[in-house]
């Protein structure tokens, strides 16, 4: 990567970085793009170069951190392997639950769109890097557990829009209860939204 590369690629993570502070700081609606501009060193015309309007840099930003998420739950799965799809994804929606506690801030910038950042562009070539590496990585561990499943993308967006809504409600409001006492009960609907999308018809023959 070139010298301009790299200045390009510093002024948009500036834009990023400054963006998310101000967004949790001030408000999505009181941050304005001069706002962020200047916050990150820039004239507000630099911030046209790299997104339309403020509110792709949210909905950016949303993916970013939703496939952040996911990535280090992913690396927590690695370090602490289970046999079977449906056992992976409950150590993998611990982990997010767990990290999501601790990152309270995170939580609140990202507000129930969990599935949303992680699967709205999760198909498209423009999609950040971490959304397609998180979607590609989910398909994978399917194939690999061989669980076959007609849409594999409504399974995996239904089942992260659970843990993004039920998640954000428990831990930041603890309605209708804290996290501790719903997490069963999440358990539970998370692994027969599998069933209904994967089906012991469905199962491939190993």
């Amino acid at each position: 990567m070139g010298r301009v590369e790299i200045k390009k690629k510093n002024k948009e993570e500036a834009l990023y970085q400054k963006g998310f502070q101000l967004f949790v700081d001030k408000g999505f609606v009181k941050t304005t793009i001069a706002d962020i501009a200047k916050a990150a060193g820039l004239a507000k015309g630099t911030f046209y170069l790299y997104f339309k309007d403020k509110y792709e840099l949210r909905d950016k930003l949303i993916a970013r951190h939703s496939g952040q998420v996911l990535r280090a739950a992913r690396a927590h799965l690695a370090e602490n392997p289970v046999e079977g799809f449906e056992n992976q994804i409950l150590v993998i929606v611990d982990y997010i639950l767990e990290y999501l506690q601790k990152n309270t801030m995170v939580l609140r910038f990202i507000n129930k769109n969990l599935s949303w950042g992680i699967f709205a562009e999760a198909m498209s070539s423009s999609a950040p890097e971490e959304t397609q590496e998180v979607y590609s990585a989910l398909l994978e561990m399917m194939e690999r557990e061989h669980v076959s499943c007609e849409r594999p993308e409504l399974l995996l967006f239904t089942i992260f829009e659970l843990v993004g809504s039920t998640g954000y409600s428990c831990i930041l409001n603890e309605q209708p209860v804290t996290m501790k006492e719903y997490l069963p009960y999440l358990h539970t609907c998370i692994l027969r939204t599998i069933d209904v999308f994967t089906g012991p018809e469905q199962k491939q023959e190993v």
